[in-house]
């Protein structure tokens, strides 16, 4: 919530421009896709690449974030630009965790590279969940490991990747990721339960 906030009072200028929300949705997921393709070339500078590919991303998971706020104070949000800003939302990270998961491959991390995978399945249940209970009506956005705290730990992983820590952070995501599937689920039995008494 705190980096929507502050995405939300940095638009002042965006909401008087002739920038779109979707322009940002594609700009955003088109800058992910390419620092995932800068990560999975680490083995040429692990440094440059891993770190470029960190910065890279940020901006991405950045501009994902002002897509939302300028849709609702600008006006300009559309059903489609919100059903496509949540449709790029797990692409981008798919993306990335794709080559994270190729590198882990290449680098012959089985262990890693199992984790990956968990952590892609766990993000896309994150989003999942949250839209299936606000379909249902109810609060869907409970839990410790948001979109916006999984492009922390991401980003920090890549950051210390050249010192062997990124399959750590893989670790800790997959594993938050989950752990807020568990929270969302339990907390839509409860909700249901009130609702039902």
């Amino acid at each position: 919530m705190g980096a929507r906030t502050l995405a939300t009072r940095s638009m002042s200028g965006l909401v008087r421009s002739r920038v779109t929300p979707n322009a940002l949705t594609t700009s955003g997921v088109l800058l992910c896709a390419g620092a995932s393709v800068l990560v999975y070339f680490e083995y040429g500078d692990e440094i440059l690449f891993y770190w470029l590919g960190a910065v890279v991303f940020v901006v991405g998971s950045v501009l994902d974030i002002l897509d939302g706020a300028l849709a609702r104070l600008s006006g300009k949000g559309t059903p489609f630009g919100a059903f496509l800003d949540s449709t790029t939302d797990r692409v981008s990270e798919g993306f990335m965790l794709g080559s994270i998961a190729l590198v882990f491959h290449r680098h012959g991390n089985e262990v890693a590279l199992a984790f990956a995978f968990a952590a892609v399945a766990g993000s896309f249940l994150v989003s999942y969940t949250r839209a299936r209970a606000e379909a249902l009506g109810l609060k869907g956005d409970v839990g410790i490991g948001s979109r916006a705290e999984r492009v922390v730990v991401i980003t920090t992983g890549l950051v210390f990747a050249p010192w062997g820590l990124l399959p750590w952070a893989i670790y800790v995501l997959a594993a938050t990721a989950w752990v807020t599937v568990g929270q969302r689920v339990w907390s839509v039995r409860a909700q249901l339960r009130q609702r039902g008494s």
